[in-house]
């Protein structure tokens, strides 16, 4: 038994999450939000857009937007989103130094996000982060499917719904309040362990560890 412990602790894969996870997302979207606003004539009150970041682009256009539209003005976001958003954007407080502990401890570091996915790579190019892959365009319970196909078993998220991914996928489901999602109801949802922020995670992974040895 310890030594099936031991070998699964070696094999360590932790996911991350990247918006108010990895990357502080708010700037570039705020600008995102304007300027598809500008182009379209269409009222959107970025600042409050960027307080509920977290569900797929969808979810926040269906707010501005008819039903019939969302499509088009996703794929018109989404279009706009690099030349604008990528060197708006800048890295969490601890995100370099949570992925670097991963690897100081054998293990790997995967991103799976609900974001476009050549986005997410694009974010992470520029700030020069490099994990071992990048999962884009999965939301909440449809997170566990790539969590589950790389053996994650610690999930790291700001929001509810990175809480309910990491639960469907059977990972320990750590949570930083770091996003929309206070520590109340990141605890309610049934976070294992709720941080401040990344910068306490590898704190954490070192006592993690031995534990599972």
């Amino acid at each position: 038994m310890a030594h099936m412990a031991l070998t699964s602790a070696r094999a360590l894969t932790v996911g991350f999450d990247l918006d108010m996870t990895l990357i502080d997302s708010r700037p570039g979207i705020r600008a995102c939000y304007q300027a598809l606003s500008e182009r379209t004539g269409t009222y959107i009150d970025a600042d409050l857009a960027v307080t509920r970041l977290g569900p797929p682009l969808a979810e926040e256009l269906i707010n501005w937007f008819p039903e019939d539209e969302i499509t088009a003005m996703g794929d018109l976001y989404r279009s706009m989103y690099p030349s604008i958003a990528i060197t708006a954007t800048p890295a969490m407080t601890g995100a370099r130094e949570a992925i670097d502990a991963v690897r100081a401890a054998g293990g790997r570091a995967i991103v799976v996000t609900a974001k476009y996915e050549p986005n997410a790579k694009l974010h992470l190019e520029h700030l020069g982060i490099h994990p071992d892959e990048v999962v884009g365009d999965l939301w909440a319970e449809q997170k566990a499917e790539a969590l589950r196909e790389h053996g994650a078993g610690v999930y790291v998220g700001d929001h509810t719904g990175d809480v309910r991914g990491a639960r469907k996928a059977d990972a320990l489901s750590v949570a930083v309040a770091t996003g929309p999602c206070s520590v109340e109801e990141l605890t309610a949802a049934g976070a294992d362990v709720v941080l401040g922020d990344l910068t306490e995670f590898p704190g954490w992974l070192a006592g993690y560890r031995p534990a599972r040895a």
